[in-house]
C-alpha cells in the first residue's frame, strides 16, 4: 500500500469544504493514517515549496498558507499517490476536470483548495515534514474485503 500527503489549504477550511473534500477519499476506500490541522510558518512554507521560493509568486504563495490555519493528511491505499492526484485534478484549476476537487471546488492556480503529492518520493519526504512517526496510526478497515481482492 502507498502513501502520500495531502494539504487542505486555508481557502478549503475558510470555505467550509473540508467534509466534501475528505469524504472523496473516503469514498474512494482510502484510509486516513493521520489528520492534524497547523499553522504553517515561513520556515515550513520556504521548505515545502523550496521549488518556488525564486518565483515571483512566493511571496504572495508565502502570505496565504501562512496566514491561516490548514489541515494536513495521510491517505494511504492501493496506488495512492496516482489516484489522490486523479482525484485532485491539475494545479491550474480552471483547467480541471468537473468531478475532481479542484474541478468542483476552485478556480484557481493559487487558491486551488488542496496539495497532494506528485510521487512516491515525494510523498515520503513531505510526510516526514509534516508528520512524526507516532502521529501515523496503522489499522484495518473492517469492510477490507468489500474494497478489493486478496489479490489486488
Amino acid at each position: 500500500m502507498d502513501r502520500t500527503l495531502i494539504l487542505l489549504k486555508p481557502d478549503a477550511i475558510q470555505r467550509g469544504l473540508l467534509g466534501s473534500i475528505i469524504s472523496k477519499f473516503e469514498n474512494k476506500g482510502f484510509k486516513i493514517m493521520g489528520l492534524k490541522m497547523l499553522q504553517m510558518s515561513k520556515d515550513l512554507s520556504k521548505q515545502h515549496y523550496a521549488h518556488l521560493v525564486d518565483k515571483p509568486f512566493y511571496p504572495d504563495l508565502e502570505k496565504f498558507v501562512t496566514e491561516h490555519p490548514m489541515i494536513a493528511m495521510v491517505i494511504e491505499g492501493k496506488d495512492a499517490v496516482d489516484v489522490v492526484r486523479l482525484i485532485v485534478g491539475p494545479t491550474n484549476a480552471s483547467k480541471a476536470p468537473a468531478g475532481t476537487i479542484r474541478g468542483d471546488f476552485s478556480n484557481s492556480t493559487s487558491r486551488n483548495v488542496i496539495h497532494a503529492s506528485d510521487s512516491k518520493e515525494t510523498a515520503e519526504k513531505e510526510i516526514k515534514r509534516f508528520f512524526k512517526d507516532n502521529d501515523l496510526f496503522k489499522y484495518e478497515f473492517r469492510n477490507g474485503y468489500y474494497l478489493r481482492a486478496s489479490d489486488e
